[in-house]
């Protein structure tokens, strides 16, 4: 099949730069660490590369990058690696457009450096995409709960128990709160910006310092994000085409409220800021 190219949604001034770390709603405590748990098979805490880290070891300044996770995923702390088996690699996206952004990458070597158009033409590699996403999905919930649970009105009766402000009872159990799971989008763009094959796995704020520019936005705020649920893809789709369609140059517009900002970025970017502090108050 033919694949348009479109600018990619990532930069090469990107690809030289670092990792920064993400904002925090709440100071919970490393024993309610979900995440942590549910990330490494260590019990150490879970920690984010610093905003001053500087081309480590691991970096690779190229198209082909991913493909070294896959290859040896033990080699990488527990800061970048999620999880892994002899399918599947999880990692924390090095530049997150999103307040939580994870990466899913397949290890098939039959399939991971074909466009996932292609690749999820196969049905039982898509199913299994789609298993280990819904996994991925999970741990994400679960740090979203852990990082802003203590913001959210619909966390606040779990959150009082957490905190011991409220008992529970012997025949209570811990209420679940927020589906925080409907606040992650899972799914790949039209025209990836690295070779491997990767599924993103991010939370619906697009709230980060890595959210730089125009064609970052769209690439998240258009039908250039492909929801994994879509494929596959019937062959008159025209996400098929995204220069055609011309998604990566729309008007901005707040994936929360709806207001339209043209091109003017830095405005959308301040907007973003107000809607992330009231979405976690939801």
């Amino acid at each position: 099949m033919t694949i348009e190219t479109p600018q990619d949604a990532t930069a090469q001034g990107e690809i030289d730069g670092t990792a920064t770390a993400v904002p925090s709603c709440s100071t919970s405590s490393p024993s309610r660490n979900a995440f942590t748990t549910l990330m490494t098979s260590t019990k150490r805490k879970l920690t984010m590369p610093p905003p001053s880290a500087r081309k480590s070891k691991h970096h690779f300044a190229s198209r082909d990058g991913l493909s070294a996770y896959t290859k040896n995923p033990s080699s990488y702390p527990s800061s970048r690696v999620i999880f892994h088996d002899e399918s599947f690699v999880a990692i924390h996206d090095l530049y997150p457009k999103s307040s939580v952004h994870t990466l899913l990458l397949p290890r098939s070597e039959e399939l991971a450096l074909l466009h996932p158009f292609d690749a999820f033409a196969d049905a039982e590699f898509l199913a299994q995409c789609r298993v280990q996403a819904a996994k991925l999905k999970g741990i994400v919930g679960k740090e979203l709960q852990r990082r802003y649970g203590l913001c959210s009105k619909q966390d606040s009766g779990r959150e009082a128990i957490l905190s011991g402000e409220v008992e529970l009872g012997d025949a209570e159990d811990l209420p679940i709160g927020r589906d925080w799971e409907k606040d992650i989008r899972v799914g790949i763009h039209a025209h990836p910006s690295m070779n491997h094959l990767h599924i993103h796995v991010l939370s619906v704020d697009r709230y980060s310092e890595c959210m730089r520019y125009r064609k970052h936005y769209n690439s998240f705020a258009t039908p250039f994000f492909v929801p994994l649920e879509d494929f596959p893809l019937a062959e008159d789709d025209v996400r098929r085409h995204p220069t055609k369609e011309g998604y990566m140059g729309r008007e901005l517009k707040c994936w929360r409220c709806g207001r339209g900002f043209g091109n003017k970025f830095v405005e959308l970017k301040a907007h973003l800021e107000e809607e992330f502090e009231e979405w976690k108050k939801e």
